[in-house]
């Protein structure tokens, strides 16, 4: 029993030797953080309003005469383009010609109502096909066209013949 006493008195003193140290190492630091704050307070300068205003107003300049820049040399470019343009010289109008008389060369639709004229039967679309050299789509078209037109006409189902 005697030895735990002393044990707890030991442990005792200790704590208080602690207690008393961690006084100490507080109130240092809160010395030391009052001066680093008032330190950090006098490195940073406020700025007054009107230093802020003239700042953003030399910032804006800046940027208003990089696009008075840009909107010239715009200008410029576009200036020498319409140089260039009215240098060129002005092509005359193309005479006009007189409609050329096609007596050899036939339209397409004229070639098919010549072969669906030149058959006493009719002539149904794979002939004309085989005959004009033209493609099924094609034929199909003119056939319908023509016969819309009046200038052929149906048959029977598939067979043209003239009118």
């Amino acid at each position: 029993m005697k030895q735990l006493k002393k044990d707890l008195q030991a442990v005792s003193k200790e704590f208080k030797a602690l207690t008393k140290k961690t006084k100490e190492l507080t109130e240092k630091l809160k010395k030391t953080a009052a001066g680093q704050l008032e330190k950090a307070q006098t490195a940073i300068k406020l700025k007054s309003p009107a230093q802020h205003t003239a700042e953003a107003l030399k910032v804006l300049t800046k940027q208003t005469e990089k696009l008075i820049k840009a909107v010239e040399k715009f200008e410029k470019d576009k200036a020498a383009k319409k140089v260039k343009a009215k240098a060129k010289p002005a092509r005359k109008p193309a005479a006009k010609k007189a409609p050329a008389k096609k007596s050899a060369a036939l339209t397409a639709t004229e070639q098919v109502i010549n072969i669906v004229n030149r058959s006493k039967e009719g002539v149904d679309v794979p002939t004309l096909v085989k005959k004009s050299g033209f493609e099924d789509k094609k034929i199909r078209n003119i056939v319908f066209r023509a016969s819309k037109q009046g200038k052929i006409k149906r048959a029977g189902r598939g067979v043209y013949v003239a009118t």
